[in-house]
């Protein structure tokens, strides 16, 4: 594929202060007259600072290092991490298209970056604040289908998912990253059979960690410390209003709901929930708070009980109509 730089460019490039003391230790870290060395890395520094690789920046860094800038030039070329064009003020989303995240539903999320972002990858939405691309691998493929937004990834989407991530994104929220039906990390659908002895004290997976901690999945890096974190919206877990029996025809069966047994309907008869529309309207605070008070963990998100619950129970008015 052709990669040229944009034909708009600004008239000039430096690092920030906090950058620039960043790049020239890096550039120590290697011996004299292997300073090219660092090209990629200072190539990045100058993206994550702009939002994308202008041709200043390009002449800035072969300046530093003592680099031809055809030689700068092809660096930036050769790889695909790097934009060439200006990119969304908020947020660039990526989205894997390569086999498992095709076969299980990019083409989806595509047409929501299409009808949502601009027609086209690369183009900026009208407000300019979003931009969209197709991209190779990027490794997660047992979370298919993904994408990489900012620095992060976000995984197990679904086009109603993607579509949500996008109102966040607009409403100036950042959505926490990693898995968006609760999987921990890259572990099965169904829970893991082996190494199942003890606690998981980690609530999330390393990467979500650290881009909740730090909070910089959308931020530019200037070189400063990140001092307003993003707020990812995690809820504070809230009781849903119980039962104390089942209502008088009877309990619902709770196990038409594809990953409820009998061993999960007895604990949801035990926490005070007997009927399909008590499942329908658990909120998101809601969800946490029941999450907490089973043995699998994010299974209610993971399965969509709340969403199999509403569909249950508008065939059932529908029928009684």
């Amino acid at each position: 594929m052709l990669r040229r730089l944009s034909p708009h460019q600004p008239e000039s490039f430096e690092f920030t202060p906090a950058n620039l003391d960043w790049a020239k230790a890096w550039i120590a870290k290697y011996p004299e007259g292997r300073q090219a060395s660092a090209v990629i890395p200072l190539l990045w520094r100058a993206q994550e600072q702009e939002g994308w690789v202008t041709r200043p920046a390009i002449e800035y860094i072969a300046n530093m290092l003592g680099m031809a800038e055809i030689r700068v030039l092809e660096v930036a070329t050769f790889y695909f991490m790097f934009q060439l064009q200006p990119i969304g003020k908020v947020a660039h989303f990526q989205i894997c298209g390569t086999t498992s995240c095709m076969i299980c539903g990019a083409e989806d999320l595509i047409a929501v970056c299409k009808r949502r972002i601009a027609a086209n990858p690369h183009e900026i939405s009208a407000d300019g604040r979003f931009s969209w691309e197709e991209v190779e691998c990027l490794g997660a493929c047992a979370n298919a289908p993904m994408a990489q937004i900012g620095k992060d990834y976000y995984e197990d989407l679904t086009a109603e998912g993607f579509e949500t991530l996008l109102d966040e994104f607009e409403g100036g929220a950042v959505p926490r990253p990693g898995s968006q039906i609760g999987r921990f990390s890259s572990e099965p659908l169904d829970g893991l059979s082996s190494l199942t002895e003890g606690e998981r004290i980690e609530k999330a997976n390393g990467s979500v960690t650290r881009a909740m901690e730090h909070g910089d999945t959308i931020a530019s890096i200037t070189g400063e410390p990140v001092t307003e974190r993003a707020s990812f919206a995690a809820p504070i877990p809230k009781q849903p209003e119980t039962l104390p029996a089942p209502r008088a025809e009877g309990p619902d069966d709770l196990k038409i709901i594809k990953g409820i047994g009998p061993v999960l309907e007895e604990k949801l008869h035990g926490l005070g929930y007997y009927h399909f529309d008590q499942i329908a309207g658990w909120t998101d605070a809601e969800i946490a708070w029941v999450d907490t008070h089973l043995d699998f963990h994010g299974r209610v998100i993971r399965e969509r009980w709340v969403e199999q619950a509403r569909v249950i129970v508008a065939e059932t008015a529908a029928q009684d109509a």
